[in-house]
């Protein structure tokens, strides 16, 4: 009889160093995918982590340019004419102010009721103030016939109150508000009358507005003191910067005028 002797060859099996093997590969073979991926993903979290502490990267600043601040030197228009539109004055002044307004201008206005004034108290013996038209007809419409008026109220020796008196009355600037004016000045009626209604001083407007743009003038106020432009409705400090430095002689003397004017 044959026995059993423990060996597994003699009794046909798999030797145990087979089985193991076989063991191991079918292990490998099942889970070495899932220990691949998990290998990756792992790799791939320490990755972004460390993308993530890096510091960002610093932008490079773009150049920058040096620019030197210059002044820029004043606007300054030789041989101004004051024509023969009224002014008040020396006639010799050292200091001309030429002055082109527009009635119906609220900036005018602000310049007649803040920095006139001053001007006038401080340097009326000093400088010469001349007054011409620059209408803005395009906007303003009563600013013309207004101007006209004025130089109706000039031929019987009114023209500064008559000018004064329509800076107060700016919202009522129509032909009948403005012959009420000359009555309310005590004015001859019929004379201011047929001088408006006649147009006798719209040439000499038309001439302001030529003259002024052939100065570079394109809106109101605009002034030149002694020639130095200076436009708007400007505070009186400003003023009183450019007359002083005229009155110093550090700026030309360029008004000139094409016909005595007389002061109205």
């Amino acid at each position: 009889m044959t026995g059993d002797t423990g060996n597994p060859q003699s009794r046909g099996g798999i030797p145990p160093y087979i089985a193991s093997a076989i063991v191991s590969a079918i292990v490998l073979v099942l889970f070495a995918p899932g220990l691949f991926v998990a290998g990756y993903f792992t790799n791939a979290l320490v990755d972004d982590e460390d993308a993530g502490s890096a510091p960002p990267a610093q932008p490079t600043a773009a150049p920058t340019a040096t620019v030197q601040a210059t002044a820029t030197p004043p606007i300054i228009v030789a041989n101004v004419s004051v024509d023969d539109d009224p002014y008040w004055g020396p006639d010799d002044a050292a200091v001309t102010i030429v002055e082109f307004s527009d009635f119906q201008c609220p900036y005018c206005a602000r310049f007649f009721l803040e920095t006139y004034p001053q001007i006038k108290q401080q340097y009326e013996d000093k400088v010469k103030f001349v007054y011409r038209d620059f209408p803005l007809t395009a906007i303003h419409q009563y600013a013309e016939k207004a101007a006209e008026a004025a130089g109706c109220a000039s031929n019987q020796g009114r023209y500064w109150e008559y000018h004064d008196l329509l800076w107060t009355k700016q919202q009522a600037l129509d032909e009948d508000s403005l012959k009420s004016y000359a009555a309310d000045l005590g004015l001859n009626t019929d004379a201011f009358n047929g001088c408006l209604d006649s147009g006798t001083y719209a040439d000499e407007i038309q001439n302001d507005i030529q003259e002024g743009q052939s100065y570079g003038v394109d809106g109101t106020p605009a002034f030149f003191v002694n020639g130095q432009f200076m436009s708007g409705a400007l505070p009186f400090a400003d003023f009183k910067a450019v007359i002083d430095a005229a009155l110093e002689g550090k700026l030309p003397s360029s008004a000139v005028p094409d016909a005595a004017a007389g002061s109205g």
